[in-house]
């Protein structure tokens, strides 16, 4: 159900299309859940007589056509598919394209962390305990869960960006930090991360158009503030969504009642700016 999460949440935060990139068996299944998914079954588990590389090439090949990849959630820690996850990374990389990384993914950094090691794209999302265990991948002997905690792991991975998530969500890429303390629901619910994973994914896309000058906005802001910036308010329209949700649901609230807030959310967070005719005119052209 994972996969269903992550990508639902991009498309209610209003991205044009999402991709769903599984095995086989599980994209039966997946493409029940919604017509507003585009699923690739181009991942493989072990055994299979094809090479890691090989089983990447197909899914590296969409590289050009997405604004942001988000990895992890239902991925699993199969030997195969982590070595091909890894191959994407590297193509991801090379192409300069945005990750958010979260789950089995934070396992395969935790293992492999010259993989996102000084990449500046990139933002993980670790819980406590998946926390700590990158800080020992990385030597770091933390005292602190927070901010100076946070910063030394991101320090350690060369800037990525990290998200701590817990009653407090740290952010920080080793030079800034900045926390997320807005009240969420009471109940965690296994499963809400994929909602975090899904609204930063969004906003890193909107953020592509922004920093190509695709909207007649002020300012001008850089990268590594936008990102910052995109992974903040990620880390807001979940804990909104939270609050929101546990507000109806109270204890038998579940993950996926998540989704159904994330538009309330946005709207009680940042807003919609009202369109004139000409404006929504040039929108829907």
């Amino acid at each position: 159900m994972a996969e269903k999460l992550v990508l639902s949440e991009t498309a209610k935060g209003l991205l044009a299309k999402s991709h769903v990139i599984c095995t086989p068996p599980a994209a039966s299944v997946i493409k029940t859940y919604s017509p507003n998914l585009m699923v690739h079954p181009l991942l493989r588990e072990t055994p299979h007589s094809d090479s890691a590389a090989s089983l990447a090439k197909p899914v590296i090949s969409l590289i050009p056509n997405l604004h942001v990849l988000v990895i992890g959630p239902g991925l699993g820690r199969d030997p195969l598919m982590q070595d091909t996850v890894a191959e994407i990374i590297g193509a991801a990389r090379s192409a300069n394209l945005p990750l958010v990384l979260d789950a089995d993914a934070l396992f395969l950094v935790q293992n492999r962390p010259e993989l996102v090691h000084g990449y500046q794209e990139c933002v993980l999302t670790p819980n406590v305990v998946e926390f700590g265990r990158l800080a020992k991948a990385v030597g770091v002997d933390i005292d602190d869960e927070g901010e100076k905690g946070c910063r030394a792991v991101a320090k350690a991975l060369g800037g990525v960006l990290i998200v701590r998530k817990g009653r407090e969500d740290w952010l920080s890429d080793g030079d800034r930090a900045i926390v997320d303390d807005l009240e969420g629901g009471r109940k965690r619910s296994g499963g809400q991360g994929d909602t975090l994973t899904g609204c930063i994914g969004t906003l890193l896309a909107w953020r592509g158009l922004y920093l190509q000058k695709g909207w007649n906005v002020e300012g001008n802001l850089d990268r590594a503030e936008t990102l910052m910036l995109a992974a903040w308010g990620g880390s807001a329209l979940t804990r909104e969504c939270s609050r929101l949700a546990f507000a109806r649901f109270g204890r038998s609230l579940q993950a996926s009642d998540l989704t159904d807030q994330v538009s309330v959310a946005f709207e009680t967070l940042l807003g919609e700016e009202e369109l004139g005719p000409q404006t929504r005119q040039e929108t829907n052209n």
